[in-house]
């Protein structure tokens, strides 16, 4: 009778050892799938944000520009260069361009966010931002950038909820991703930095030169 019994408890055992077992792999089942969820939840958000870009969908070239709001050689590309790019390329179909973010500071960054939260995909805001960018791009504090980059909005009468913008959580990690992603895959470490169908444009940034590269592609 006392074989039984040891028998039955053994299998008592035996069998809360299994049940342990199988909760703890439903435990990491479950985190996995959360995992997982928030993953695909984080990408369909950042799926949901336009790109910054310029010219026909299917252009034969397409330039991506890896910028910061605050670099002045920045802002000397936006209002020398690409004005004539545009007339003499883009809108005639032949170049896409691609705004992509590359903030240096964080100045920089919280004006990626609103030239991003405030976008249908064109870059008017983004423009707007380069052209003022000695109002606003000040302030030896964050807050004191925060406090110039709102006011020169709020004086362009660009309407946006600043703080939302700034606290969007899915605009922040793709603007971060866009940062990421150059440092990978382009080797991105100074701004403006030019990829031109996939390859670096490594010539001095000056209309000459760009229109002489794109020209031999087209």
């Amino acid at each position: 009778m006392k074989n039984y019994i040891q028998i039955f408890l053994k299998f008592i055992i035996l069998i809360s050892f299994l049940f342990v077992a199988s909760c703890d792999q439903k435990n990491e089942s479950e985190k996995k799938a959360s995992s997982e969820n928030l993953e695909n939840n984080q990408k369909i958000l950042l799926g949901s944000i336009k790109r910054i870009s310029v010219g026909e969908k299917n252009a034969k070239i397409t330039i991506i520009a890896y910028e910061s709001l605050t670099c002045g050689h920045c802002a000397d590309f936006h209002k020398n260069v690409y004005p004539v790019l545009k007339k003499d390329f883009i809108e005639k179909g032949l170049v896409k361009i691609e705004f992509r973010h590359f903030p240096l500071d964080i100045a920089a960054f919280n004006a990626s966010k609103i030239g991003q939260c405030k976008n249908d995909g064109n870059a008017d805001v983004l423009n707007i931002l380069f052209s003022g960018q000695k109002k606003w791009a000040q302030g030896k504090t964050p807050e004191e950038a925060t406090k110039y980059l709102k006011k020169f909005l709020e004086d362009e009468g660009i309407n946006v909820d600043f703080e939302k913008c700034l606290n969007d959580k899915a605009i922040e990690d793709y603007i971060l991703n866009d940062r990421i992603d150059g440092v990978k895959k382009f080797n991105v470490n100074a701004t403006p930095t030019i990829i031109i169908n996939d390859k670096k444009f490594d010539k001095a940034l000056n209309y000459k030169n760009l229109k002489k590269y794109l020209e031999k592609l087209i």
